[in-house]
């Protein structure tokens, strides 16, 4: 729920795909999360596509971590329960804080659309450096559930009675 009388602050967010098969020009998952952040009314910091390879990601999210210029990290793809997915163990050791409910919420909200493969999602979120990472499943419906439904009024400083804003 927003409140009015609050002024939104546009946050500096980057967007990292990580998929084996994607390209830049294919990544309609990283291609949603731009427009939809910047229609929100935020900047994008940067943008980047890698395969799932634990150390590469690991270094790419360190280095926004460590860039005040960067105040979320939002990761799509490489979530999922399959050996090669490696997001959650490449992102989750930098956290300083994990946001538990992101996971269960992605997951209770999933169900109503794929049922008990919802399981199987690894989707995870938490802070570290003041830097907000959200970590969600590549495919575009995913991305646009998480952003809609748990992400979006979380980046606006008016969502009350909470929201990351403070924090970053």
């Amino acid at each position: 729920m927003a409140q009015q009388n609050r002024t939104f602050l546009p946050l500096n967010i980057a967007v990292l795909t990580v998929s084996d098969s994607r390209t830049a020009a294919d990544d309609s998952s990283g291609d949603y999360l731009v427009d939809a952040l910047t229609e929100a009314g935020h900047r994008l910091a940067d943008r980047a596509l890698l395969a799932d390879n634990l150390f590469r990601i690991r270094a790419q999210v360190s280095q926004w971590i460590a860039d005040e210029g960067v105040q979320v990290v939002l990761v799509n793809g490489g979530t999922g329960f399959n050996e090669q997915n490696r997001v959650p163990e490449a992102v989750g050791v930098l956290f300083e804080r994990t946001v538990q409910g992101f996971g269960e919420l992605f997951r209770q909200l999933s169900f109503a659309e794929i049922k008990g493969s919802a399981m199987q999602s690894r989707a995870l979120a938490g802070l570290a450096n003041k830097t907000l990472i959200c970590c969600l499943p590549g495919s575009t419906g995913a991305c646009r559930l998480g952003w809609e439904q748990l992400i979006r009024d979380q980046l606006d400083a008016r969502t009350q009675p909470c929201n990351f804003v403070s924090h970053l």
